[in-house]
């Protein structure tokens, strides 16, 4: 049942936090029904202001990479990029064995 995963924290500049969570919540409105997707989490840091994570599980890397040609991604990638405090920090890629919520 292995899954492909990802977690990732992307810093946005002072004061864009919102902005970038709320582009972020549009792209996993896009992707949901991608082919392979399970979740795409957007959740926001508690202690580091302007930090955002995304957490995403899906069948495979192919679905993943695959879901950048969904209508619109590209578009919200575009918007997101400028609010970024830097180059987005390499996350985490995870091999997801199951769990709760996971089928």
């Amino acid at each position: 049942m292995n899954k492909y995963g990802l977690h990732g924290k992307l810093t946005a500049s002072a004061g864009n936090g919102e902005k970038l969570a709320a582009i972020l919540l549009e792209a996993a409105q896009l992707v949901s029904t991608a082919k392979g997707c399970h979740l795409y989490l957007v959740s926001i840091d508690k202690t580091l202001e302007d930090a955002v994570w995304v957490t995403e599980v899906w069948d495979s890397q192919e679905d993943h990479d695959n879901s950048l040609q969904v209508p619109g991604v590209r578009e919200l990638i575009s918007q997101a990029m400028p609010l970024l405090a830097g180059k987005p920090e390499k996350g985490q890629v995870l091999e997801i064995l199951g769990g709760a919520g996971i089928s």
